[in-house]
């Protein structure tokens, strides 16, 4: 399990926490870089940046949320830097990732809580990503979260 919060990135000056998704020993090349991706793609949306959160996300992009609202990528990365700083706390746990040529499937559950209104509001979901490789880069094409 991993726990993340603004706090946690101001202290460890921007540096990776990587998900383990089973030992590294056994993990491909192409699937610790795809850990690497899910990995800046939580920290992004804990301090959203809009050339990060571009750079993460391929064009076509789908992005579900729980509720059933459908983003496309430019809709995703507004919400994420117009709300400035939604989430305070992600967990990310029981990841699993499955590569299969130029794609890759992510589950994880993903704990935390958002913090617009001026109020905190639990978050327990679900998650289901795809992330397809273009050149050498991994970018999130679908994302679909459901409630656990």
């Amino acid at each position: 399990m991993n726990t993340m919060n603004r706090r946690h990135l101001a202290a460890l000056g921007g540096a990776a926490i990587l998900v383990a998704t089973k030992p590294a020993a056994a993990q491909s090349a192409d699937e610790r870089a795809v850990a690497a991706a899910v990995e800046a793609l939580t920290r992004a949306m804990l301090n959203p940046d809009r050339a990060t959160l571009e750079a993460l996300a391929h064009d076509a992009l789908s992005y579900g949320h729980s509720a059933g609202r459908i983003e496309t990528k430019a809709q995703f990365v507004a919400v994420l830097v117009e709300r400035g700083n939604p989430f305070g706390e992600i967990t990310i746990s029981n990841q699993t990732i499955s590569v299969v040529g130029e794609d890759a499937i992510v589950r994880h559950n993903f704990v935390g809580h958002t913090t617009g209104g001026g109020r905190i509001t639990p978050v327990n979901i679900g998650v289901l990503q795809m992330w397809k490789k273009q050149g050498t880069t991994w970018r999130l094409l679908a994302r679909q979260a459901f409630r656990l």
